[in-house]
């Protein structure tokens, strides 16, 4: 949903740069020190410019040969004296971190940060499936210093279909900042969502529940009970806006970040988000995506200590489906 990003191999988005769109092929002989070692590993240290990551890539993809045949498998156990070649080619991965020019709505910048309005399905990091046309090969077309940064400054994400404000630093030390702030839950995320079902009960509801994989469907979240499961203490705000007999308008306060938090807290009480289908939501009121907008951010801005707040009014699509469930959404 909006989370904390930790820092993948900062080698990947250099890999790409190094090899352009060639392939090298380069010999490689098993020392003492590699005995008795995953095949991976050992190339990590055989060919230590690139990150080991990238290198599995390559073996998965056949690109190594040991001992005159052609391996698939990372763990394959290698010993001293055994020769072979790797032939460096670029993989989607790593080529994943390109500038790629793209219309992005900028809200604010100074020379520390940008705040984004992110619209609804644009990918924020690349991914399988998804390794070009990312918020982040935006940013490095609009900026040539996120080149210099890990993941181009990006510190949260918002889900593809989830529209709305999100910060990107300019510089490592803001970078170090926003994640500091973030993990100490000082920036302040507030989000709009339209939802199925009318509202019952009291006007505001703290859903205090962990969020953890779903055990049985892996490409679900799901509230979970951490003595059974894996998982992490989730809170969220919800407060009600307006409601009618089709469903209701809400303002979601995060207090943690975890993945599809609103999304998986909104279905766990009865109200799936519309256009969800992955949490139980359908298409209606014209929204066929999830009905979910983060217009509110807030935080004292880590380089001059200025306090900063946000506002990006709903996109059309979801303005539009408020409308027609003759929702007021303005209270927010």
């Amino acid at each position: 949903m909006d989370e904390a990003l930790g820092g993948p191999d900062a080698n990947e988005a250099d890999e790409s740069a190094d090899l352009g769109e060639t392939s090298e092929v380069r010999a490689f002989a098993i020392g003492t020190a590699q005995h008795g070692q995953r095949l991976d590993r050992a190339l990590a240290v055989l060919v230590p410019e690139f990150s080991r990551s990238y290198l599995q890539q390559l073996i998965d993809a056949g690109a190594v040969g040991l001992q005159g045949r052609v391996v698939t498998k990372p763990s394959l156990t290698v010993r001293v004296g055994e020769a072979g070649q790797i032939e460096l080619r670029p993989t989607p991965q790593s080529q994943a971190f390109k500038a790629e020019p793209m219309a992005l709505r900028v809200v604010y910048e100074d020379a520390h940060l940008r705040i984004i309005d992110k619209p609804a399905g644009l990918v924020v990091h690349p991914a399988p499936g998804h390794w070009s046309g990312t918020l982040l090969n935006g940013l490095l077309a609009l900026d040539p210093q996120a080149a210099l940064l890990p993941r181009a400054g990006i510190v949260h994400r918002l889900d593809r279909d989830t529209s709305g404000l999100m910060v990107v630093a300019r510089t490592r030390a803001t970078m170090d900042a926003l994640v500091q702030l973030i993990a100490a839950r000082e920036v302040s995320r507030q989000y709009l969502a339209m939802a199925h079902r009318p509202w019952q009960g009291a006007a505001a509801r703290q859903v205090d529940a962990p969020i953890g994989r779903d055990p049985r469907n892996r490409l679900r979240m799901a509230v979970v009970d951490l003595q059974r499961h894996p998982g992490k203490t989730a809170r969220t705000l919800i407060e009600r806006l307006d409601g009618t007999a089709e469903g209701c308008a809400v303002r979601c306060t995060l207090e943690t970040g975890r993945t599809h938090q609103i999304r998986v807290h909104m279905a766990s009480i009865g109200h799936p988000l519309v256009g969800d289908a992955l949490y139980g939501g359908a298409p209606a009121a014209g929204m066929a995506r999830q009905a979910l907008h983060a217009f509110r951010l807030a935080f004292v801005h880590p380089q001059t200590q200025a306090p900063l707040v946000f506002l990006a009014p709903p996109p059309d699509d979801l303005a539009q489906g408020f409308a027609a469930w003759g929702l007021d959404y303005n209270r927010a």
